[in-house]
């Protein structure tokens, strides 16, 4: 049993795995760690699979990374203490889970679905010393935390994937033409894809998404 400060859902690696990867997956706002969790059977075997739930309660069985409300002009406001905090907890599980499995850094992904997705990004463009890369699912990137980004040179040798939906109407394209825009200005791997598909993931984002998580782990790769 993992010890953290975060409610969680595992799943170990697949038994004889040399040097097993570690997954972790964060889930929208207004949903659970089962969520994500669902998607644990999908995943390659030699990730143990850590889905956290989020700190604030949004409603019966629903969470949130952080609350928001939209302004007029489309907008968002965030609770930046609350996101600050979720960003410190969510860092605190990842090295905690990475120290107790005994997978190092350089075989950490992080991942998440719109919300969720959000703290994949701000915990690599703010802490990029705990993963090797990101998986992120219908997302944006998040203005009140661009002032804490690291040098880019830190973040050489991370990768991301990056997918969003054609249709997506909860967050539009142009949010995930943005993450492109500025990982693309940065020494990482971008993979980044478009699937015909409202906010949810497409079965086939899904089969692409597990296939890069696969060669990322089929890939030798040396301490950061």
């Amino acid at each position: 049993m993992l010890n953290l400060p975060l409610d969680s859902l595992y799943r170990p690696a697949q038994e004889g795995i040399a040097q097993p990867w570690l997954l972790v997956l964060m889930h929208g706002v207004g949903s659970n760690a089962e969520d994500l969790f669902g998607l644990a059977s999908y995943v390659p075997a030699q990730y143990h699979v850590l889905s956290l739930q989020a700190p604030y309660p949004a409603g019966p069985n629903a969470f949130a990374w952080f609350m928001f409300s939209v302004n007029a002009d489309g907008s968002r406001r965030i609770d930046e203490a609350q996101e600050l905090q979720s960003r410190a907890l969510v860092a605190q599980a990842v090295a905690a889970a990475s120290a107790q499995l005994g997978v190092p850094a350089e075989r950490v992904i992080v991942g998440g679905f719109s919300q969720g997705g959000i703290m994949s990004l701000s915990l690599l463009l703010t802490q990029p010393e705990l993963l090797s890369g990101v998986c992120v699912w219908h997302s944006r990137l998040l203005p009140e935390m661009m002032a804490s980004q690291v040098k880019a040179e830190q973040l050489q040798g991370r990768s991301a994937w990056v997918s969003h939906g054609t249709q997506d109407n909860v967050i539009p394209l142009s949010s995930a033409h943005a993450i492109r825009s500025h990982l693309q200005t940065l020494p990482l791997a971008l993979r980044y894809q478009e699937y015909p598909c409202t906010h949810t993931i497409h079965p086939q984002e899904l089969s692409d998404s597990m296939q890069w998580l696969a060669e990322r782990a089929a890939t030798p790769h040396s301490d950061f």
